[in-house]
C-alpha cells in the first residue's frame, strides 16, 4: 500500500521533445495522454501541480539561422502556448479542471499570470500550466520552471526529460558515463551537465528547490517521484 506523497506543490517541467516521443516533433497522443493520467493520479491524491512546458518540438530558437534572437525566442513562447493547450484538453478531456495562465497577454485563450491567482487555482485542485516562458527573450523555460518554483513556493521542480538522469558525461556519445543519484547545484554548473541552463540552476540554488531529474520511459515515473521513491537524480545543496 503506497504513503502519503511526501511533496505538497509541485512544478512538473515538461520539455517540448518529451510531448513528441520518438517522432522528435509536433505531438504523440499516447504520451500526452499518458502525463495527463499521471498529472490526474498526482492531483488525487493531493498534490498540487504547476507545469511548466517547453516549445521545442514545434519550435527551437536557435534552429532561426540569420534571424533576430529576440523574434526566435518570442516564436519559441508561442510555441509553449500550443503546448499548454495540447496539454490541457488531454487533462481535460479526462475530468481534471486546468487553467493555462500565459507571461504574454492573449486572453482570448488563457489568463494572464497572476502569481496569487495560480496559488490560488492550485488550492483548488486545479492544475495550472504556465506558458509563454518568463515571457522575455534570452530566458529558457527552465530558467521559467525554477523562477514560478519559487514564486508559488512549490518544494520541488519534478525535470521529465528524454533521459532517466543525470550523468557526468553524454551517455549517447560515452557507453562508460555514470549515473549520478545525487549532485550538487554548484556541481552541476561546475561540470558542465546540460540538465538545465545556468540561470536555471543558480535560481534554484539561491532559493534553496531542489530539482529530480527523471525520464517519462516508465509510466509511473511522475507519481514515483511524488512519493519519494528513489528515481533519476536529484540536484540539492552539498
Amino acid at each position: 500500500m503506497d504513503h502519503k506523497p511526501i511533496y505538497n506543490r509541485v512544478v512538473l517541467k515538461l520539455s517540448g521533445e518529451a510531448l513528441a516521443g520518438e517522432k522528435g516533433h509536433g505531438f504523440d497522443s499516447e504520451i500526452l495522454d499518458m502525463i495527463a493520467e499521471e498529472v490526474i493520479e498526482i492531483s488525487q491524491l493531493g498534490v498540487e501541480v504547476a507545469i511548466v512546458v517547453g516549445g521545442g518540438n514545434i519550435w527551437r530558437g536557435r534552429s532561426g539561422i540569420g534571424m533576430d534572437r529576440t523574434t526566435a525566442d518570442y516564436m519559441g513562447m508561442l510555441a509553449t502556448v500550443i503546448n499548454a493547450l495540447a496539454l490541457q484538453d488531454a487533462i481535460e478531456n479526462k475530468g481534471l479542471q486546468t487553467r493555462v495562465q500565459t507571461a504574454i497577454d492573449m486572453r482570448q485563450i488563457a489568463e494572464p499570470y497572476i502569481r496569487r491567482k495560480a496559488i490560488r487555482h492550485l488550492e483548488k485542485g486545479r492544475v495550472v500550466i504556465f506558458a509563454s516562458g518568463t515571457g522575455n527573450p534570452y530566458f529558457s523555460t527552465d530558467t521559467t520552471a525554477a523562477l514560478r518554483a519559487a514564486e508559488i513556493e512549490a518544494e520541488i521542480i519534478l525535470l521529465a526529460k528524454n533521459i532517466d538522469a543525470v550523468y557526468d558525461d553524454d551517455p549517447k556519445i560515452n557507453p562508460n558515463a555514470k549515473k549520478l543519484d545525487r549532485i550538487s547545484y554548484i556541481d552541476v554548473i561546475n561540470q558542465g551537465l546540460g540538465v538545465m541552463d545556468s540561470t536555471a540552476i543558480t535560481l534554484c540554488m539561491d532559493n534553496q528547490i531542489p530539482i529530480l531529474v527523471f525520464g517519462l520511459e516508465n509510466r509511473h515515473n511522475i507519481k514515483s517521484a511524488v512519493m519519494g521513491k528513489k528515481i533519476g537524480t536529484i540536484i540539492k545543496e552539498g
